[in-house]
Formats: C-alpha cells, sequence, structure tokens
C-alpha cells in the first residue's frame, strides 16, 4: 500500500521541484506537469481546493525561471544534442521535446543548433552532409545495423535494416545513404 499524498503547501512543492530537478533536466512546462499531478493527487486525498496548488506551481515556475534553473532553449539544445548521438531523426528530436512541452521556436532553433554543429564536424568533403544521414548512421551503428552487421549477414538483413531505420523516423533516402556509404 503506497503512503498518502501530503497535503500542498508552498515548501512542500519547492522541495518536490528541486528533488525532481537534481535527478532530471526539466523543460518548464513538463515540470508544470509534474507538480500539478501532485497537486491534483493531494487535492482529491484531502478534498483541498487544485487551484491554490495550481497557483502556487505557477509562481514557482516563474520563480525558477527568472533564476535560470529553468530555460526551455538550453534544455531543448541539450536534449536535442543527446537524441541526435543516440541515433534519432529531426522528426523523432521535434516530437519528442513538443511531447515535453517545449515551444516550437526553441525546438526550430535546437535543430538548427544541431545542423550548424554537423557542418562545422564534417570536413570539406561532408559539406552538405545533413544531420539526419548522421543520425541514421548513429542508429545503424547502435543497432549493428548495415555496414555494422558481419559481411556476410548484411544482404540477407538489408530489407529489415531498411525497416528499422523506417520506423525510427527516417526517410527511404536517408536510410538508402546510412546503409550503403562506406565507413570513412
Amino acid at each position: 500500500m503506497s503512503k498518502p499524498p501530503r497535503r500542498i503547501s508552498a515548501s512542500y512543492l519547492e522541495n518536490a521541484a528541486l528533488h525532481y530537478l537534481e535527478r532530471f533536466a526539466s523543460s518548464a512546462e513538463n515540470l508544470r506537469r509534474v507538480l500539478l499531478r501532485r497537486v491534483q493527487r493531494a487535492a482529491s486525498f484531502h478534498g483541498d481546493d487544485p487551484e491554490v496548488g495550481t497557483a502556487l506551481v505557477a509562481a514557482l515556475i516563474e520563480r525558477y525561471r527568472q533564476a535560470g534553473l529553468l530555460d526551455d532553449a538550453v534544455y531543448a539544445g541539450a536534449k536535442s544534442r543527446s537524441l541526435h548521438r543516440r541515433g534519432s531523426s529531426s522528426r523523432a528530436i521535434r516530437q519528442t521535446l513538443a511531447a515535453k512541452g517545449v515551444a516550437a521556436e526553441a525546438i526550430e532553433s535546437a535543430l538548427e543548433g544541431l545542423a550548424e554543429e554537423a557542418a562545422n564536424d564534417s570536413g570539406p568533403e561532408d559539406a552538405g552532409r545533413d544531420v539526419d544521414l548522421a543520425a541514421a548512421r548513429n542508429y545503424a551503428r547502435r543497432r549493428r545495423l548495415g555496414l555494422w552487421r558481419p559481411a556476410e549477414k548484411r544482404e540477407a538483413f538489408r530489407e529489415k535494416d531498411m525497416a528499422a531505420l523506417g520506423r525510427a523516423g527516417f526517410s527511404w533516402v536517408t536510410a538508402r545513404k546510412a546503409l550503403e556509404e562506406e565507413e570513412e
């Protein structure tokens, strides 16, 4: 049996928010959702008015934004780089950030930053290389698809590898390039 939720107070919400932010990076909207779930659960258990807790959460979020503890642009940049290294497509990155409540402008700025980093990281021979191709190669390397599969099994698993990249959000052209491109 789980413990009953504590009554909502400003200090309780602050402690909960700081504990959450110590463990996870978060957007302002995501932290708001986490805290509002606590408020709803406590309000329904204790019979309190959830509007009081909602006002406390809004004030806390605004204070954290002013103090710099919550910055959606920084969060979007860091999360997009992390997802890109894991092999997520730009479409998947966009959806993940939108689900976390990041504004569309911050998402687009983060994706533009990824494109600039990819252009800076690649040499003159790769000047036109796009972000999704690099992410597809990261995904293929991590999952041991295409070039990272034993040579004798590559042809037999080609369609399955293409399907895996498609399910990960990559276009057919990008998936084909990622699987056919030779290691540099």
